[in-house]
C-alpha cells in the first residue's frame, strides 16, 4: 500500500471529507453488482461458452462477497478502517483492470473473484467509517447522503452497461473503474484517519470456516435452485451443508470470546427489529430490480438500455428522498418515517400486481417512483435506528452483520420470485389450456378474425366459409396435412395463452412481493427510540 501523507483537517470538516471519499468506493462496488449482467451475452459470444458457464461470472462475484462480509468487522478492528478501505479499493480496482484484459471465461471468473474480494469489503467498511466519524445527531443525514449512491448505482448499472456494450466496447464496463478507483484511492489516502487497533484475542477460525462454508452453500443453492430444481440431490445437499454449517457457526459464536460476528447483538430489540425490516425490505428492493426488467424486456420488448431509463427516475427519487428522510427522522423520530416508507414500498407493488400488455408507461413509471420514495424513506433511518443501539466498540461487527443480512435477503428474494414465476406460469398455462379447443370461444374468435380478414377484402359473407375450405384444400394439395388452417389458428392461440399465463405469473409474483414488504410493518412498529451507546467514537491515530 502506497504511503501518502494525510491532510490535517478539523474534525467538523474531516467527517464530511471522509464521507465524500468513501462514497466513491461504495458507488463503484454497488454499481458492479448490476453493470455486468447486460454484458453476459456478449461475453458468451467472445469466450464461446454457454449460459451455464457464463453465469459463473456473476455467481463467483456474489459468492465471494457473501463469504467475506462476515469477517470484515474483525479485519477493521485488527488492521484499522483506513487500511482496510484502501486495501479493498485497491483490490477492487486491480480486479477491474484484470477483468478488462480477460482472455477466457475461466480467467474472467478468477479475476471477478479478485474484484469481489475488494467489493465485498468496501460496503461494510464504508458504513463502519460513517458510524465512527459522525456523532449521533448527524448520522441520519450522513447515511442519507451515503445512501444516494447506494440506491442510484443499481439503476444506473443496466443503462450504462447497455450504452457501453451497444455503442463502445463491453470491456469498458470494467476498465472504467480504473481511473475512478485511482482517484478514490488517492482521495481516501489523503483524507482518512486510522482508527485505534484492537488486537486482543485469537482469530475465530472455527467461526470463519463454518460461516464461509454455510454462506457459500446457501447462496449457491439459492442462485442455482431454479435451474437445477429445488428437489435435486445437488441443491438438497447444498442446503443440508449450509444448515449444518450455520448451526455449528451459531454454537461457536455464542461460546467464543472474540467472535467474527457478534450474535449477542440480537438481544437488543431495536437491532433485531431493524434487521428484520432490512431483511424484508431488501427482498422488496432486489425483487423489484429483478422482476421489472424481466417483464419489460421479455413481454414488452424493451432493450436493456430502455429498461434502465425506465428505472432511473425511481432511483433518483429514492436518492433525493434519503436526505429528506434524514431531516424528517431528526425532527419527528425515525420510527414514523420507517413505517411510512415500508407502507409506501408495499403499496407500490399493487399496480404491478395487475400488469398487462395495455398498462401504460406512465402507470409503470408512477409505480416505480412510489417504490423509490418508499425505499428512500425507510432504508437508512431503520439502519441508523438499529445501529444506534450498538456500543461504539462493536460498530464494525454490527456493520458486517447488517451487510450479510442484505446479501442473503437479496439472493433469497430473487430465488423465491423466480420459483414463483416458474410455478405460477405452469399453473396458469394448465388452467387456461383446459378451456381451449377448436370449439372454444377463443378459438372461434381467432377463426372469426380470419373470416373478418376475407370480409374486409370484399369477399361476400356467404363465400367466406367456402373460401376457408378452399384454402385448406390448397394446403392439402401442396402436401400439408388436412386442417392446417385450424392448426395454425390453434398455434396462434397457444402463443397468446402462453404469453397471458406469463403475465398472470408476474402479477402473482408482484402480489407476493407486496405481502413480503408489508410483513415488515410489524417489526417496524416494534421499533423504539434509542440513544447511541458507547459514548465517544474510537480514537484516531495520526
Amino acid at each position: 500500500m502506497v504511503n501518502i501523507p494525510r491532510l490535517n483537517l478539523p474534525n467538523e470538516t474531516y467527517r464530511w471529507w471522509a464521507l465524500g471519499a468513501t462514497i466513491i468506493g461504495g458507488f463503484m462496488s454497488i454499481l458492479d453488482t448490476s453493470i455486468v449482467n447486460i454484458a453476459i451475452p456478449k461475453m458468451m459470444a467472445v469466450f464461446a461458452v454457454d449460459t451455464e458457464d457464463a453465469q459463473w461470472i456473476l455467481t463467483a462475484y456474489m459468492l465471494t462477497m457473501g463469504v467475506l462480509q462476515p469477517v470484515t468487522g474483525y479485519f477493521c478492528d485488527v488492521f484499522g478502517t483506513r487500511r482496510m478501505y484502501l486495501l479493498s479499493l485497491a483490490a477492487f480496482t486491480a480486479g477491474s483492470a484484470l477483468c478488462g484484459i480477460a482472455w477466457s471465461n475461466d480467467s474472467m471468473i478468477f479475476f471477478r473473484i479478485i474484484q469481489a474480494v475488494g467489493g465485498g469489503l468496501i460496503i461494510p467498511v464504508t458504513m463502519t467509517i460513517v458510524y465512527q466519524v459522525f456523532p449521533v445527531k448527524e448520522r441520519n443525514m450522513a447515511l442519507g447522503i451515503w445512501g444516494i449512491s447506494a440506491m442510484v448505482a443499481p439503476a444506473v448499472g443496466p443503462t450504462l452497461s447497455g450504452y457501453l456494450v451497444q455503442y463502445w466496447d463491453w470491456r469498458l464496463i470494467f476498465t472504467i473503474n480504473i481511473p475512478v478507483g485511482i482517484i478514490g484511492y488517492l482521495l481516501a489516502a489523503l483524507v482518512l484517519r486510522e482508527t485505534e487497533l484492537h488486537r486482543e484475542g485469537k482469530f475465530d477460525f472455527g467461526g470463519f470456516i463454518t460461516s464461509a462454508l454455510g454462506l457459500f452453500c446457501l447462496l449457491l443453492a439459492l442462485s442455482k435452485g431454479v435451474d437445477d430444481g429445488w428437489t435435486s440431490a445437488y441443491i438438497i445437499a447444498l442446503f443440508y451443508v449450509a444448515f449444518a454449517s450455520l448451526t455449528l457457526f451459531v454454537a461457536i459464536e455464542l461460546g467464543h470470546d472474540n467472535p467474527i460476528m457478534d450474535l449477542t447483538l440480537f438481544r437488543d430489540r431495536n437491532f433485531t427489529c431493524s434487521s428484520l425490516v432490512i431483511f424484508l425490505g431488501c427482498i422488496g428492493l432486489f425483487g423489484g430490480i429483478f422482476l421489472i426488467p424481466l417483464f419489460m424486456e421479455n413481454l414488452r420488448d424493451y432493450s436493456a438500455m430502455q429498461t434502465g431509463i425506465l428505472m432511473l427516475p425511481a432511483a433518483v427519487a429514492s436518492g433525493l428522498m434519503m436526505p429528506v428522510a434524514a431531516k424528517l427522522a431528526d425532527r419527528f423520530g425515525a420510527k414514523p418515517v420507517v413505517v411510512c416508507g415500508v407502507f409506501f414500498l408495499g403499496m407500490s407493488c399493487l399496480p404491478f400486481a395487475s400488469l398487462d400488455m395495455d398498462t401504460t408507461y406512465g402507470t409503470i413509471e408512477m409505480g416505480m417512483i412510489l417504490r423509490g420514495l418508499g425505499l428512500g424513506l425507510f432504508m437508512m433511518p431503520v439502519t441508523v435506528l438499529g445501529m444506534n443501539s450498538v456500543p461504539i466498540a462493536k460498530i464494525s461487527r454490527a456493520s458486517s452483520l447488517n451487510n450479510t443480512i442484505r446479501q442473503v435477503s437479496g439472493s433469497l428474494g430473487i430465488a423465491l420470485l423466480s420459483t414463483t414465476l416458474q410455478n405460477r406460469q405452469i399453473y396458469h398455462l394448465a388452467s387456461n389450456a383446459e378451456h381451449i379447443n377448436t370449439a372454444s370461444i377463443p378459438a372461434r374468435r381467432v377463426m372469426g378474425s380470419f373470416e373478418q380478414m376475407f370480409w374486409s377484402a370484399g369477399t361476400p359473407p356467404t363465400a367466406v366459409k367456402h373460401m376457408l375450405t378452399y384454402v385448406d384444400s390448397l394446403y392439402a394439395q401442396a402436401g400439408f396435412a388436412p386442417g392446417l388452417l385450424q392448426q395454425k389458428a390453434m398455434a396462434l392461440i397457444n402463443m397468446v395463452v402462453q404469453r397471458q399465463s406469463l403475465i398472470f405469473a408476474f402479477d402473482d409474483a408482484f402480489f407476493i412481493l407486496m405481502l413480503i414488504c408489508l410483513a415488515a410493518l410489524p417489526p417496524a412498529l416494534l421499533l423504539r427510540p434509542a440513544k447511541a451507546k458507547g459514548g465517544a467514537a474510537p480514537a484516531m491515530i495520526d
